[in-house]
């Protein structure tokens, strides 16, 4: 039997962390709590959790200043917690680097399902349609063996929902993808309508692997169609 994954819960409410804190335990979950961004960074770097549920709205350091620090070191998942109708807070998490968000006032089944969703998909590594260890893309190398992803011979840090888009665009090389399609493959069924997290996400990917995001040549898009990387002659 596997090791139970480890939770960090980052909130500042006392009383709403605790009721986050019994509902992951009684899932299963070992948890670890903190109050404020910098203990949330702290404890990243001491304790390496399996994924991170972050509070935006914080003393001393806010959520999106410390998705931000974790970023510099780890590529671990988070899940940032916004206000209903907050989508400001929604597109500034993604753009600091979560990989997902979930809206309070949320049900205990909402946030396991949320948890689950993203802890499946970074531990996803399988490379369906891949022949070689090493996929070139002019300039752009993703190494199957190591899981790394190079540009022009520099190791970029992807996150893992980055990593799993970028792997579904090369193992469909010349192939337009929909946003649905790419949201099911990536995130899941139950994320197919949701085109904001897609489109932030890619928007951060173009901005790690492309020489000029504005003018990408490894992910394209097809207007009104979808997304693709195209075949290299």
């Amino acid at each position: 039997m596997s090791d139970p994954k480890t939770i960090l819960v980052v909130d500042d409410e006392p009383r709403y962390l605790s009721l986050v804190e019994i509902n992951l335990e009684t899932a299963g979950y070992e948890v670890i709590t903190a109050m404020n961004g910098q203990q949330a960074v702290d404890a990243v770097a001491e304790h390496k959790p399996d994924i991170v549920l972050l509070d935006v709205m914080m003393p001393v350091m806010d959520g999106f200043t410390a998705c931000e620090r974790i970023r510099e070191f780890s590529s671990i998942p988070i899940i940032i917690l916004t206000a209903k109708g907050e989508e400001r807070d929604r597109v500034r998490g993604l753009d600091a680097g979560a990989d997902d968000y979930i809206i309070k006032p949320f049900s205990a089944q909402e946030l396991l399902a949320r948890v689950r969703a993203v802890l499946r998909r970074a531990e996803r590594e399988t490379f369906e349609g891949f022949h070689e260890p090493l996929f070139k893309h002019d300039g752009l190398e993703l190494d199957l063996a190591r899981a790394q992803v190079n540009v022009d011979g520099e190791e970029v840090a992807l996150t893992a929902t980055e990593y799993r888009l970028l792997q579904t665009l090369a193992n469909n090389t010349g192939r337009v993808l929909s946003p649905e399609d790419l949201l099911m493959s990536v995130w899941g069924d139950e994320y197919k309508d949701d085109k904001e997290i897609l489109w932030v996400c890619l928007s951060r990917l173009r901005q790690k692997i492309e020489p000029d995001p504005k003018n990408p040549v490894h992910i394209i898009t097809k207007q009104g169609i979808g997304y693709m990387m195209p075949s290299i002659e």
